[in-house]
């Protein structure tokens, strides 16, 4: 199989909402000529994030790291898997994570074991791999999740919101007042509140056992967009979006 060429675009937005590095970091100048390249986020999508390129290629490296963790990984409201915000711990939740699994192995992507088929980060690496109209479509099955964490990290007054922003502009597409609605009906904890953070983490894992396998044989995009509506990684570098396998 030939292999599609890579849509630089969302290899840059996938760096970016990856916990930062310093390598990350270094080719912030790289990532704005990739993104002129293209041209796929313009107008004041583009320059919320050239503000965001210019922060991050100045500020402090463990600064970054910091606020990342803080922001990501200290509520499941700013949670960078997607299920979360759709399935939270529930059971459904497993079998749509083997449904993206498979979706992604069908297409030669390996994924590492400890990583989840739904952070973002590699769900735009794989999208990265698609036409561009097959990629927009993807994007835009969960463009509720992206628009909820937009609105989320504009309340926090966060310049990652320019990120999130930026994928629903290539994605293209109108999130359902409904779909937002099911997200923004959870209330957010205090995040300072860590007792409280505590006790809604301490749940059980996400699991892949028997029980789970129903629909993974005809998973496709279709089987996705059902089950999307209802451990940090290796940066993942301008040059080579699938850090483990690609498309042969």
């Amino acid at each position: 199989m030939v292999a599609m060429p890579a849509i630089l675009t969302l290899k840059v937005l996938s760096a970016l909402l990856s916990y930062p590095q310093e390598e990350t970091v270094a080719v912030a100048s790289q990532m704005r000529d990739a993104l002129d390249r293209e041209g796929l986020c313009v107008g004041t999508h583009r320059e919320a994030l050239d503000a965001f390129l210019d922060e991050f290629a100045r500020s402090d490296l463990y600064e970054l790291q910091e606020r990342y963790v803080e922001l990501f990984d200290r509520s499941r409201y700013l949670s960078l898997h997607i299920f979360e915000h759709v399935h939270g711990e529930g059971r459904d939740r497993g079998q749509a994570m083997l449904d993206l699994k498979s979706l992604y192995e069908r297409e030669g992507m390996e994924i590492a074991a400890n990583e989840l088929p739904d952070f973002v980060p590699l769900f735009l690496e794989y999208c990265a791999t698609r036409p561009l109209a097959a990629a927009r479509e993807l994007l835009g099955q969960p463009a509720h999740v992206f628009a909820a964490l937009a609105e989320r990290l504009k309340k926090r007054g966060s310049s990652y919101e320019a990120v999130m922003r930026a994928i629903l502009a290539i994605a293209a597409a109108e999130p359902r007042r409904e779909d937002l609605d099911a997200i923004f009906s959870e209330s957010e904890p205090d995040p300072n509140d860590l007792v409280a953070l505590d006790a809604l983490w301490e749940e059980e894992a996400v699991t892949f056992g028997p029980g789970l396998q129903g629909s993974i044989g005809g998973c496709g995009s279709d089987a996705l967009a059902a089950r999307l509506r209802h451990a940090k990684r290796a940066v993942p570098t301008i040059d080579n979006p699938l850090r483990s396998g690609g498309l042969q």
